[in-house]
């Protein structure tokens, strides 16, 4: 079988001043017969497209491979769910968590009068319940399949795919497919292989919010994609908030996140925890202090979360205290705040997870509480992975602990991240840097910043970094 011809785009940073979405790619986008101005108010209730979702969707539609990079709220998912209502054949979209897939069939089928017209095809399912879904896709029912990537590994999933009309494949979070990208799944790696063995002529789109220019260019190595065509919006989210608050102890920072929540009464919030334990003991705490929560972790049994995430989404629950795994594509639009109670392994975690508030427009505050001993935690945790995936976890923590300690916009640094230039008088008071600028330092101070940064984390060092920080402060 011939490999997929791979051509990645090249891409510079892009200013962001007049907000307006880009699309990079090259004009290629051919007539189509369908119209999707007809097709989005008829399956969804819309009447115009937002940012670059008519281009991408007209891509697809042309039959070319694209890549869509639009941040939380923008609107990915209708880049493939219209297509995918459109085309003849059912589309499958691979997705990497259980909720994730839960929630966007939900969606689905919350706009049409048939159940049957989205499914998934995971481990949560029964043997009578994965023969439905296969029946639904035998019998033509079935326009939009969602599937973790380890489903198809599996060879007589294959071989049944195969054998069906599949109009394309959609690959969400696909930064995952990137060991630099912050939620790197080995499994990915696989699927250009896997969509080959199924369809290897079909168009592909690949679709994140999160990805650095380096990610960026992994995605469409390792996916294969043809020539895509490449729509890239800003990854500025200006509706939202960000403040770092020192984390000058365990009591201290609760007290100070339940008065913060007691201050937004009646508005939904998630707070981002490191481990399980700590997701039971903070929710506890808020339920004593009169406070709607729950806990969400991989450790409770699956119809627990899924009761959890649907009082959340239903707001039976204010607040959801939760690991990582909660929120992706969880289509909530009114999240009024996000917590982190300890600091993220990288800016992209960070930037994903803090795009889950104000996805409606409107206000989220983003509150990060940061001490080194979290830091200390996380550097941990990595002791005993592969030496390339310390290094490469080490340079995100630092990354992450470069924007925590900075002095400048916030939002600098984070675009800057992703490649994007970005007009500090734009900020108009909306991070913590911006609204109440710090106290500039002495030069012999900030020569001893660079000098700590240098020496590597022995006693004398950690010492001087406390010294340093204090200054900052």
């Amino acid at each position: 079988m011939a490999k997929a011809v791979v051509k990645a785009v090249k891409k510079t940073p892009t200013k962001s001043a007049s907000k307006k979405p880009t699309a990079r790619a090259k004009s290629n986008i051919q007539p189509h017969t369908y119209n999707i101005f007809e097709g989005v108010e008829k399956y969804f209730g819309f009447t115009k497209f937002k940012g670059t979702q008519e281009q991408a969707i007209n891509s697809l539609l042309s039959g070319h491979d694209t890549f869509v990079i639009m941040p939380t709220g923008g609107g990915k998912s209708l880049c493939y769910q219209l297509p995918a209502m459109l085309m003849p054949g059912c589309a499958i979209i691979v997705s990497p968590l259980i909720a994730l897939m839960k929630n966007q069939v939900d969606l689905v089928r919350g706009y049409s009068e048939n159940d049957n017209v989205a499914h998934f095809l995971n481990s949560s399912l029964n043997k009578t319940q994965t023969n439905q879904v296969k029946a639904d896709l035998l019998d033509g029912k079935t326009k939009l399949l969602y599937v973790a990537p380890e489903t198809l590994t599996k060879q007589d999933n294959l071989e049944f795919f195969a054998d069906l009309n599949i109009s394309f494949f959609a690959v969400d979070e696909a930064h995952c497919i990137s060991e630099w990208g912050h939620d790197f799944r080995p499994e990915y790696r696989r699927l250009r292989e896997m969509m080959d063995e199924i369809s290897p002529t079909i168009p592909v789109m690949a679709l994140t919010a999160t990805a650095t220019p380096k990610v960026q260019s992994d995605i469409i190595k390792n996916l294969g994609l043809r020539e895509p065509n490449v729509f890239l919006s800003s990854f500025n989210r200006d509706n939202l908030y960000y403040e770092i608050q020192p984390k000058l102890g365990k009591d201290a920072t609760i007290k100070h996140i339940v008065k913060f929540i007691s201050q937004n009464k009646g508005k939904s919030g998630i707070i981002y925890t490191l481990n399980r334990k700590t997701t039971e003991e903070l929710a506890q705490i808020l339920v004593a202090n009169n406070i709607k929560a729950v806990a969400y972790h991989a450790g409770l049994d699956a119809k627990l979360r899924s009761d959890r995430q649907d009082k959340f989404l239903n707001e039976d629950v204010q607040v959801i205290v939760a690991t990582v795994a909660f929120g992706m594509g969880i289509d909530k639009p009114d999240i009024r705040f996000v917590i982190h109670y300890n600091i993220p392994k990288s800016i992209e975690n960070y930037y994903q997870e803090t795009g889950r508030a104000g996805r409606d427009g409107l206000e989220g505050k983003c509150v990060l509480y940061y001490s080194h001993k979290d830091v200390s935690k996380l550097e941990h945790l990595m002791r005993d992975k592969p030496l390339s995936e310390r290094e490469v976890g080490a340079q995100l923590i630092n990354e992450m602990l470069g924007y925590a300690e900075t002095s400048v916009c916030r939002r600098t640094v984070l675009l800057h991240y992703f490649g994007e230039v970005w007009d500090v008088s734009h900020c108009n008071g909306m991070c913590d840097n911006c609204k109440n600028p710090k106290e500039k330092i002495e030069a012999n101070a900030k020569k001893e910043i660079i000098q700590a940064k240098k020496l590597s984390g022995d006693a004398e060092c950690e010492d001087m970094r406390k010294t340093v920080r204090e200054m900052i402060q």
